[in-house]
């Protein structure tokens, strides 16, 4: 049963408080063209860079921003290199979801002492334009967070990037934040604990099989945030079903836990969206009787239906307003990595309205792909 506990901004004890998302760093076989990817179909801009020319002698990697997202492309240039290693089990993906705080030393220091997994400790880089202080935690599967603290840094992004040379022509399609990152995991308590003891996040919402299931499979989730509600991470778990589940299939093409999908905020999702499949990118799709009750079930909205319906956007509405969401078929080779573009206009929800039309347009895929 769908469960919801919408926690008061602020109110919570914050042992940790994350001031946002800093950035996502993807983990490429080819970082130059996963970036033209993001940039010619995404509409990000070519901001940084930080390779052989720069002193690189191990992974090169690409900055690209748009609104206040910012994505760090990396590859690797020898084969015994840890990107290397990570693309050749998981596929390209997302191998850091990096946090900026306001006191490195201090949120290390707590998440310690409550048993976070250490992968580096608290460390200077520096250059001409300040200093940058980072600390970098484990998470689930090969995924880790760089907490990293900015006060005393003034540069473009970080010591050893330069200013991007490649001229891109590109045009924004409108994404202006990170709503929330999803991870797909095998055991979704174990690190919904983790969370809530290293990090101090809380559940917001938890969804079980009854909520997001078809006639053939189910999955669980539950959502985790942090004490202000600005940072949300959804955790996911395959659920018993007649068969294989999107999160099983997930995880064995993966092989193992990882991010699923990454949400993207616009504020004109109509317009986002066609400037999206005009550079190519694919959406799942919605059949029309979607939208034959749609109107009765979540009642006036602004959009036109026609352009929902002809884009395939969904709807759904909570006691705090609407939204409006898409989801992207895979991006990588694997069907594992997608993205979510999503406008909300006063809900805090996570579409559950449309979790079933979700999971059919999901499971269409998985049969195409034979692994359904």
């Amino acid at each position: 049963m769908l469960k919801e506990s919408f926690l008061s901004e602020g109110l919570q004890e914050d042992f940790l408080p994350i001031l946002d998302v800093d950035y996502l760093e993807f983990y490429t076989g080819n970082a130059k063209q996963a970036m033209y990817f993001f940039c010619r179909t995404f509409g990000f801009r070519p901001v940084a860079y930080c390779g052989l020319e720069t002193g690189s002698r191990e992974k090169v990697s690409y900055l690209v921003e748009q609104g206040q997202v910012r994505f760090v492309i990396s590859g690797a240039y020898s084969p015994d290199h840890e990107i290397a290693e990570f693309v050749k089990k998981h596929g390209d993906g997302v191998k850091d979801i990096a946090l900026r705080v306001e006191d490195v030393e201090k949120a290390f220091s707590e998440a310690l002492s409550r048993g976070a997994i250490v992968i580096k400790e608290p460390h200077e880089i520096k250059d001409d334009h300040g200093v940058i202080k980072k600390a970098v935690i484990g998470t689930y599967g090969d995924t880790v967070h760089t907490l990293i603290e900015r006060k005393n840094y003034h540069g473009l992004f970080a010591p050893g990037f330069v200013p991007c040379e490649i001229e891109i022509p590109v045009e924004s399609t409108g994404l202006v934040g990170i709503d929330h990152v999803v991870g797909n995991v095998e055991k979704m308590e174990e690190w919904v604990t983790y969370y809530e003891k290293v990090m101090g996040f809380k559940q917001m919402i938890h969804f079980d099989d009854e909520d997001i299931s078809t006639e053939y499979s189910a999955l669980m989730s539950k959502v985790m945030q942090n004490g202000t509600g600005r940072i949300k991470f959804p955790i996911n778990e395959p659920a018993e079903g007649k068969r294989k589940s999107q999160i099983q299939e997930y995880l064995e093409f993966y092989h193992g836990a990882g991010v699923q999908h990454v949400a993207l905020i616009t504020e004109d999702i109509v317009k986002t969206v066609e400037s999206l499949r005009k550079n190519g990118v694919e959406f799942l799709y919605t059949p029309e009787t979607y939208y034959d009750e749609l109107t009765a079930r979540v009642g006036e909205i602004e959009e036109h239906m026609e352009d929902l319906k002809r884009l395939s956007i969904l709807v759904d509405r909570d006691d705090e307003g609407y939204l409006l969401q898409i989801f992207t078929k895979p991006i990588v080779d694997r069907p594992t990595l997608f993205f979510e573009i999503i406008q909300r206009k006063g809900a805090r929800g996570f579409g559950e309205g449309n979790f079933k039309a979700l999971f059919e347009a999901i499971e269409r895929e998985q049969a195409r792909r034979g692994n359904l």
